[in-house]
């Protein structure tokens, strides 16, 4: 588990709390655990999932300036349009911003999205290709 958490989020201290964290859930929810004919450390590596993507947002959302600020500051249009955009991804139903992080700031494949979500290749591309579509009507309406 540590190894699958320190391989994403490439600091050591993060990962050992990352780690700590996710067994720390699954002993408080193991009453929950119900067999559906995946192995165990599927159930273990959907949570450790999970507590990345939200370490990952709490970070992000520390991190997020308003637009009115980087204007201010004279950043360009680009800056301007990935705050933007980090605000609307931040809009999205859990599963999609789950799918879209993993796969755009993780770098990471369908099959490995899918495996670790227990869903399958094609759910996560339908998560995907809506997320997507939602983000460009959504940026279209701004720019408009």
């Amino acid at each position: 588990m540590y190894a699958f958490i320190a391989y994403r989020v490439r600091d050591r201290e993060e990962a050992e709390d990352l780690t700590s964290e996710v067994f720390h859930d699954a002993l408080a929810r193991i009453s929950q655990f119900e067999w559906q004919g995946l192995p165990f450390a599927a159930w273990l590596f959907r949570i450790a999932s999970n507590a990345i993507a939200d370490r990952w947002q709490r970070n992000a959302k520390r991190r997020e300036v308003p637009v009115d600020d980087l204007e201010e500051a004279g950043a360009d249009d680009g800056t301007e349009r990935r705050a933007m955009l980090s605000q609307l991804v931040e809009g999205l139903p859990r599963d999609q911003r789950l799918v879209i992080v993993r796969r755009f700031v993780g770098q990471r494949s369908i099959a490995e999205i899918a495996t670790e979500l227990g869903r399958t290749e094609g759910a996560v591309k339908q998560l995907q290709f809506r997320a997507l579509h939602s983000l460009r009507m959504r940026m279209r309406s701004t720019y408009e």
